[in-house]
Formats: structure tokens, sequence, C-alpha cells
């Protein structure tokens, strides 16, 4: 009867999150995109020199080996338009252009992404693509770009689906593969209309370097526990090639502790989140390097069946989040919300597992056991046991 039990618990939940039947289907983003994005760490900062730094130390530093792809090039490298309305960027930071950058991040065997916005205005005042959209579509296509990060601000009187579709056929039509970042905010709940529009969608306001930290008043940034409870219920929008995406990473860049930074990763992959890195790659600590390079971890975000984690339940300071895999096993994320060490304990059935399954500590690296009734773990205060359990 248990084993039946666990059976449709775990069928149930597929079936839950089973592919949406209209999502765009431009063949990218199969699994979660991963790189890196130079506003966290830099915001307006930003060169040609710099970007290339960025992308040696992607590849010096191994995260390249296990995953990361991307060089996004945030808000602020655009400058104005030409006479004809071509986006020009800064020619004292980019004096080589565009696409002399992208050919150097290419020869790296990366990939190259930039930032526009839907409004007349980037976030920064920038120019935007609100009626430009073609145009600069053929532009960033011509300069080998392979992201575009789509942002919403200076959107007034603008519908967010409309604006949105209109850069998504305007990138289409430019026969390039280009994936479609939306940057919405979760305003117009992009959840429900985005996965047929782009390859993922922003579903919070910003995230800010920070555990447990509310929005500030007037605000909406909020800290990864913030971002973290506004994920849940929005797993059946995401599945291959579109994916919610609770922002980018903070890891390395100093508000939060290692044990919190392993949780950021720890959630985000439970998720099937995005993983873009938001830290100064060329300084980072070892401990740092080896947070955001943990393949074991990566590779419950990048599982190919695509399904996203969901939140089994909360009790107290204890959460519980359960992800299926592709080969029958569950990710299982433990984690201890408050500033005191807790035991946190789940069923075995609530898992959807049999008992004797094997239980794998994904920091630790190692076996740890196999399961019993139920699951028990001492988790530190502001952390997660990360495992993955499996019937072999």
């Amino acid at each position: 009867m248990r084993n039946s039990v666990s059976w449709a618990v775990g069928c149930l939940y597929l079936a839950a999150v089973a592919p949406l039947a209209h999502a765009l289907d431009n063949g990218l983003a199969r699994t979660p995109p991963m790189g890196w994005n130079s506003w966290n760490k830099f915001g307006c900062n930003v060169s040609a020199a710099l970007i290339r730094q960025m992308a040696d130390a992607m590849v010096r530093t191994g995260l390249k080996d296990v995953g990361y792809e991307y060089i996004v090039i945030d808000d602020c490298w655009q400058l104005s338009r030409d006479p004809s309305g071509a986006i020009v960027a800064d020619p004292q930071r980019f004096p080589s252009g565009m696409r002399a950058v992208a050919d150097y991040i290419h020869a790296k065997g990366l990939k190259f992404g930039l930032y526009s916005d839907a409004g007349d205005q980037t976030c920064q005042k920038r120019p935007g693509s609100h009626r430009h959209e073609k145009q600069d579509a053929q532009q960033y296509a011509a300069w080998g770009v392979d992201y575009l990060k789509y942002d919403w601000c200076f959107t007034q009187g603008l519908d967010a689906p409309t604006a949105y579709s209109t850069m998504r056929d305007a990138l289409l039509a430019t026969g390039r593969p280009i994936v479609f970042s939306i940057c919405e905010w979760g305003k117009s709940k992009p959840w429900s209309w985005a996965p047929a529009v782009g390859n993922l969608w922003r579903t919070t306001g910003d995230i800010v370097d920070c555990f447990d930290c509310p929005a500030r008043p007037g605000k909406e940034d909020n800290g990864v526990l913030q971002i973290l409870d506004q994920q849940a219920g929005l797993e059946p929008a995401a599945g291959p090639g579109h994916w919610n995406d609770p922002d980018m990473l903070e890891i390395g860049n100093g508000g939060m502790t290692d044990d919190e930074y392993r949780a950021h990763l720890s959630l985000w992959s439970i998720l099937a989140a995005p993983l873009m890195a938001g830290n100064d790659l060329r300084t980072m600590t070892a401990a740092t390097a080896a947070i955001l390079s943990n393949r074991e971890v990566i590779a419950i975000d990048q599982d190919v069946a695509g399904v996203q984690g969901r939140r089994l339940h909360r009790e107290g300071d204890a959460d519980v989040w359960v992800r299926p895999l592709s080969d029958g096993s569950r990710a299982v994320a433990l984690l201890n919300r408050g500033s005191k060490a807790i035991e946190i304990s789940v069923s075995t059935i609530d898992l959807g597992l049999a008992p004797a399954a094997r239980v794998r500590d994904l920091w630790l690296k190692k076996d740890v056991g196999r399961l019993g009734e139920r699951l028990r773990t001492t988790v530190r205060p502001h952390s997660v046991a990360m495992l993955k359990i499996s019937a072999s």
C-alpha cells in the first residue's frame, strides 16, 4: 500500500506541472540558462574591458566547465540613436563596438547577451526599444547577440503581453537564435501569458544581497526568502524552453554568509531557475567559486525533465521543498529560515518515495545513508540540507 500511495503522489505532481500546450518553441533554453550578468555588482559601470575580463574569468575559474555560458551586459551600454534610428553603444566604454565584444566572448566558447527595455527609455534612461523593435533586433543579430534581457521601465500606456510579443516576433524574424528574457517583475502575472512569448520571465521585483529582507517602503526589492515565497504555486508555467525567473544570483557579493549563499543556489536549483551569477568573477573567494561551481547542485537545476520544485510544507522556520527528477529520484531542500539550528522532518510517503531509498547530501558530496519512514536532519540557521534521494 505504501508504494502505491507514493507512486500516486509522484504522478499527481508530475501531471500538475505538465508542459504547456502553447509555449514558445524557438528551440532555446531547454534547461534554465546559466551565465553572468553585470547589474548586481557593477550597475552602470560597464565597459568592453570589464566584459572581456569577466569572460576570461568565467573560463579561468572553471565556471564555463560546469555550465555557465552567457555573458550579459545589463543597462547603460547604449548611449543614443543615430539619425537613422540605429542604437549606438557608448563609444568611450565600448570603443571597438559591440560586434568586437561579441567576437571576443564567442572565441572563448561563451555566448553574448545584451539588455534593452520595452519602453521609450531603459531604467537608467538610456534609449529603449519601443517603436524600434525590428531595427534593434536586426542590429542585435548583426552584432552576434545570443540573449536579450528586456526590461519594463517607462512603459506607461503599454500592454505587457503585446509589447513583449512585438519584440519576440522581431527576434524570431532575424533568423538568429536569441534567448528572450522577459523582465516585467511579475506585474501582470507573466506566468499566465509569457510561456508563449519568452524563454524566461521575472516573477518578482529585484533581488537584494540579503537572506531575509522584506521590501523597503516604496521599493520592490526583496531578499532571498521573500522571493522564494513568491514562487510557490507558479510551478505549472515552467518547463523546457520556458522558465519562471526569481532574479539573478547574489552569491559572492558580500551581503550574506556562505551558508546563506549555499541556500540561495540550492533553492534556485529546486525551482529550476536560471542561474545568472552577479558577482565579480575576477576576485571571488575560493568559497564563492566552490558554491557557484557545485556540479551536483547544478545538475538538479539543469535536470532535463524541467519540472519546477514545489514547497511540500512549511512549519515554523522549517520549509520542505521537493523536485522530481528525470531519473525517478527526488531533490529535496530542507530549509531553516530561522536563527537557531532545528531538526526538520518529513515523511517518506509525503516525498513520494519508498523506504530504503539512498540519500546523498549534495553539499557534503557523499551518501549519508538510507531513507527510513521519515527523513530527519538537523539544519543550521539560515541554511539548507540539499539532498538527492534515489531508489538505487
